[in-house]
C-alpha cells in the first residue's frame, strides 16, 4: 500500500457577477484541479472558498454543488467566506484550497484561470512538491 499525506492544493479563477458564470467557473476550476493532480474524490477532505465582494450572486461552494449535479460532492465539507479587502484588489475572483489526501511525495499543480495567472505567476506556472 503507497503512503499517502495530505496536501493543500490552491487555485483561483475570476467570473463575472451571476449565477451561472460563478457555478461554471467555480466547476472549471476544481474540475481542472482534480484532473491535473489526480485527485479522486474519495480522498478530499474538504474545499475552502474566498470571494472578492463584488460577487455576491452566487455562493462558489453552491455553485460548485450544481456543476457536480449527480452529488458527486455531497459528502464533502464545503466552506466559502469572504476575500479580506486590501486596496488595489483584484476584482471578480474566487480562490480555493482544497485539502486532499495524495501519495506522498506527489508533484502538486496549482491552477489560476480566466486572468486570475496574474495573481501569483510564480505558481500558475509550476508544480511544486510542498504546498
Amino acid at each position: 500500500m503507497e503512503e499517502e499525506r495530505i496536501y493543500c492544493i490552491r487555485g483561483a479563477v475570476c467570473s463575472e457577477n451571476n449565477a451561472s458564470d460563478i457555478t461554471e467557473k467555480t466547476g472549471l476550476l476544481c474540475k481542472t484541479i482534480f484532473e491535473k493532480n489526480h485527485v479522486a474524490k474519495e480522498t478530499i477532505v474538504s474545499i475552502q472558498f474566498t470571494m472578492t465582494p463584488d460577487l455576491d450572486e452566487l455562493n462558489p461552494a453552491t455553485g460548485l454543488r450544481r456543476y457536480f449535479s449527480n452529488n458527486e460532492l455531497s459528502n464533502i465539507p464545503l466552506f466559502c467566506s469572504a476575500e479580506p479587502v486590501v486596496k488595489n484588489m483584484k476584482a471578480k475572483v474566487i480562490r480555493t484550497m482544497i485539502t486532499v489526501y495524495l501519495p506522498k511525495d506527489s508533484v502538486i499543480q496549482n491552477i489560476y484561470l480566466n486572468g486570475a495567472e496574474t495573481l501569483r505567476p510564480d505558481l500558475a506556472k509550476s508544480k511544486t512538491r510542498n504546498c
